[in-house]
This record gives C-alpha cells, sequence and structure tokens, in this order.
C-alpha cells in the first residue's frame, strides 16, 4: 500500500495565489450581496416606520376631530353630567391614540424634536382644556364652554394638520430616496452577481486544470516506476538468464573439436543468443529512465550517438535554441525515449550520412525536431506501421499520453524529419515557466 505523500497536492506558489485571490474575490462578492440587501432592508424598514407613523397621526387628527365633534354636540345638549360622563373615555382614548403616534415617531431615526414637543403641547393642552371645559359646564355658562371650544380647543386640529403635512413630506422625500436606493442596488447587483459567477467559473478552471495536471504528472511518474521495476526484473533473470547461458554455450564450444559437425550449429545459436541479448539490453534501455535526474536532454542526446552503434560512420549534431528550461522529469523521460526511437530508426535503417537533432525551448512550447538525410519511410510503413514493429506507433502513443502532438515527414530524397511539440505548462516545471515569463 502507498503511503501517504502530501506534495500530491502540491499545485504550486502561483496557483495557490491565484486561489486565495479569487476565494477574496468571491467572498468579497458574497459579502457586498449581502450588504447591499441589508441596506434595502433598512430602506424597507425605514419606509415602514414612516408610513406607521403617518398612519398614527391621521388617526390621531381622526379622533381630536371626533372628540372635538362629539364635545360640540354634548355642549349644545346643555347636560354637564353628560358631558362629564362621556368626555372621560373619550379623553382617555385620545391620550391613548397620542402616546401610539409618540411610540410610531420614536420607530424612525432622526425624528425631528419638534414633532415629539408638538404631540406633548396638544396632549398638554388637551387634558388642561378639557378640565376647564368640564368645570365650566358645571357651573351652567354654556356660552363660555362653546368659546372655550372654539377658541382653545379648535387650535390643536391646526397643529395636528401640520403635523400631517410635515410627515407627508417626509414620506415624500423618503419614497423618492427609496426609488433612487433601489435602482442603485439593482445595479450594483447586477454588477457583483456576474462578478462572483465568472470569479466561481474562473476557480473552477484553474483547479481542473491543476488537477489535471497533478493527475497526469503522477501517472507519468507512476508509468516510469513501473516500468523500472519491470526493467530490473527482466534484467534480474531473463537477461542474466541469457547471459548466463550464452557463457555455458561458449566454454562448450571451445571444448568442442572442429571437426565436429554440431559446432557451425553452436556457433549460429551463439551468434542469435547474442543479438537476443543485445535486443534485450536495447528494450531494457527504453523501459528504464535512462536520462537521470543529473544529466539533461542535450547531453543524453548527445551520448545517444555511440550507445546506438554510431562509431563515426553517420555525422550526428544536437542543437539548442533558446534557454534551456527545467523540464519535468516524467516529460523528460518521454520525449528522450521519444527522440531515441527516432534516433534508433535513423541510425540502423534510414542509411543517412547525417542526423541531426534540434531542441528548441520557447515561451508557449518545447520543440523537438529529428532530420536524417536517408533514403525515408515507405508511405504505407509511416501510415500504418511496419507489422511486428512498435517504432512510429509508440512514438505517436507516448506524445499522445504526454499531450504532444507529432509529426513525421519523410520522402525518398528528402530523408525524415519527425517533429515533436508540447506545451510549455505540460513540458516545463511550474517555476521555470514563471521565470521564462
Amino acid at each position: 500500500m502507498k503511503s501517504f505523500d502530501i506534495n500530491y497536492f502540491n499545485i504550486g506558489s502561483r496557483l495557490t495565489l491565484i486561489f486565495m485571490i479569487l476565494i477574496a474575490i468571491i467572498l468579497g462578492g458574497n459579502a457586498l450581496l449581502i450588504w447591499q440587501f441589508r441596506l434595502a432592508r433598512l430602506q424597507t424598514d425605514r419606509l415602514t416606520d414612516v408610513s406607521q407613523q403617518m398612519i398614527e397621526i391621521l388617526r390621531l387628527q381622526e379622533s381630536l376631530l371626533a372628540f372635538h365633534h362629539r364635545l360640540e354636540e354634548l355642549t349644545q345638549s346643555r347636560d354637564a353630567h353628560r358631558l362629564v360622563t362621556e368626555a372621560e373615555p373619550l379623553h382617555r382614548a385620545l391620550l391613548e391614540q397620542i402616546q401610539r403616534t409618540r411610540n410610531a415617531s420614536h420607530l424612525e431615526a432622526g425624528v425631528a424634536p419638534t414633532f415629539l414637543t408638538t404631540l406633548e403641547a396638544i396632549q398638554f393642552t388637551l387634558t388642561s382644556q378639557l378640565a376647564a371645559v368640564t368645570a365650566i359646564a358645571m357651573s351652567g355658562d354654556w356660552e363660555a364652554v362653546r368659546l372655550r371650544l372654539a377658541n382653545e380647543m379648535r387650535p390643536l386640529e391646526t397643529q395636528t394638520s401640520a403635523l400631517v403635512n410635515s410627515v407627508d413630506q417626509d414620506v415624500s422625500e423618503e419614497l423618492t430616496q427609496a426609488v433612487a436606493n433601489m435602482t442603485n442596488l439593482q445595479l450594483r447587483i447586477l454588477v457583483i452577481v456576474p462578478m462572483t459567477a465568472i470569479s466561481t467559473f474562473f476557480i473552477a478552471a484553474f483547479f481542473g486544470r491543476a488537477i489535471t495536471k497533478r493527475i497526469t504528472e503522477l501517472r507519468f511518474e507512476e508509468r516510469v516506476g513501473e516500468r523500472t521495476r519491470i526493467a530490473g526484473e527482466m534484467h534480474d533473470t531473463l537477461l542474466q538468464g541469457c547471459i548466463s547461458t550464452a557463457m555455458q554455450l561458449h566454454v562448450a564450444n571451445r571444448h568442442l573439436p572442429a571437426d565436429l559437425e554440431a559446432k557451425p550449429l553452436v556457433g549460429e545459436i551463439l551468434e542469435q543468443l547474442e543479438k537476443v541479448i543485445e535486443e534485450g539490453r536495447n528494450a531494457l534501455r527504453g523501459l528504464r529512465s535512462t536520462i537521470g535526474s543529473s544529466r539533461s536532454l542535450e547531453k543524453a542526446f548527445s551520448e545517444i550517438g555511440e550507445e546506438l552503434g554510431n562509431y563515426g560512420q553517420v555525422e550526428y549534431r544536437v542543437l539548442v535554441h533558446g534557454r534551456p528550461i527545467s523540464l519535468r522529469p516524467a516529460i523528460r523521460d518521454e520525449v528522450y525515449l521519444i527522440g531515441r526511437e527516432a534516433l534508433a530508426n535513423a541510425f540502423r535503417h534510414a542509411q543517412a550520412s547525417a542526423v541531426e537533432v534540434e531542441l528548441l525551448y520557447q515561451t508557449n512550447q518545447l520543440r523537438m525536431l529529428i532530420r536524417d538525410n536517408g533514403h525515408g519511410i515507405d508511405p504505407e510503413v509511416l501510415r500504418e506501421g511496419r507489422e511486428g514493429h512498435w517504432g512510429l506507433c509508440g512514438m505517436r502513443e507516448r506524445a499522445k499520453r504526454i499531450g504532444g502532438k507529432l509529426r513525421v515527414l519523410s520522402g525518398e530524397e528528402t530523408g525524415t524529419e519527425i517533429e515533436l511539440m508540447i506545451p510549455a505548462q505540460v513540458a516545463f516545471e511550474e517555476e521555470s515557466h514563471q521565470g521564462l515569463r
């Protein structure tokens, strides 16, 4: 069972910074939305408070008019006992209405002090004038009662009407301001919501890309590790067994008489076995990560000529354009194996006099070109591959696995050119890629 490696989740400092910025944008956008909705709620509450205040003042005005009208009716009846009896409940109801109006005014923030002062004046005047009217009625001077109601009580209605007009003006101003605020609020929400949605999309896009890249890297690493393990097992079992068998056959062949009829057959078997051993070694080189962390791609290709059997017979060179950039280890190994297969074909089958490897480190991609001036590849083999051979097909599959593009051009007179292109974000290590930009 594999041990847990926290580096599997390492997406690099750049993507981490982008993630934090986008998360901050989303949280900020949500906070702005909440703040805008809070402003809308406060505006609605203020309108409700002002409206409630207006309703209570209108009720107070209506109660005051009804109270005054009832007192005039009782004055015309000239029944002092009845006036005292009925006026008291009406007075209490009017005081309760004044209190409700005062409470409603406290709901609204920033209510004018004169408003509360006017209510207190109405309450005080109403109580004192009602006591005076009651006392005069008990004395039987009904003309004085009528004059008192006309001269002292009617101004209360005027004060109440002034309050109604004042609050009505406040309601109109609040309504106008509320409409403007709501319009601005809608515009802000229309901006904030798309920005938040776009930010969320970019988070998903960036991290989808990062996760995909990390999964790809892990697959490459696992594939390289698996190839190395298989290569080790093949070397320790099959290849070592073949080498041991070949050594024993050499010993046996030396002890066979020269005139023995089976001696040439043993010699042929030894030659075939040596070819099998050599092909096995080449296969193991293809399975193992042959570059190593200390060797660059350029150096590996520079040393590959003698490894493939070129001892000066073919002009071979490696060209590098651009500033070399650190490659991801798994990508580097795959590029090397693709190039090695292409060079093996050029050295062994193309009958070329010149072979060239060109590495181009560009801002947007890694590009590798392998050219030879040999006799080229048969068009049918180029399309479908040679039966029993994995070369071209394997190169295309490797290129596809690492997200690259492989192009093969070949002709009898022009030789063969193989081009491999890998996007920069796939090929280069994150820190090196940032430095290149």
